[in-house]
């Protein structure tokens, strides 16, 4: 699937699964139902998955995960916050930093 078309599905799953269940839930409920919105519209995803962090040559397992991969190429990280701050732009920019120079997806 083309880029635009999968970024286009993810919103309207996102925007759905917001419009359904509203506010103040736990991200793991969030992301539940975000990806059976996106399995109902047959986009691919893969869930929880592992970022590694290589150092001076060694691969480390570090515990970094990105919430959702969708079509491959979509990184998502759900925030259940009121308000985003600049730590969660750091967060996903390095996640694209990092997952970019391994080519993890």
């Amino acid at each position: 699937m083309k880029f635009e078309y999968i970024s286009a599905q993810v919103i309207a799953a996102a925007i759905e699964v917001h419009r359904n269940l509203g506010p103040g839930l736990l991200e793991s409920a969030y992301e539940e139902c975000l990806c059976h919105e996106m399995r109902l519209r047959q986009i691919q995803y893969e869930r929880q998955k592992h970022l590694p962090v290589t150092y001076k040559g060694k691969h480390l397992e570090c515990g970094y995960r990105i919430d959702i991969v969708a079509g491959g190429e979509i990184l998502l990280e759900l925030k259940c916050v009121e308000k985003l701050l600049p730590i969660h732009e750091a967060q996903i920019l390095t996640y694209l930093k990092l997952s970019a120079s391994k080519q993890a997806f």
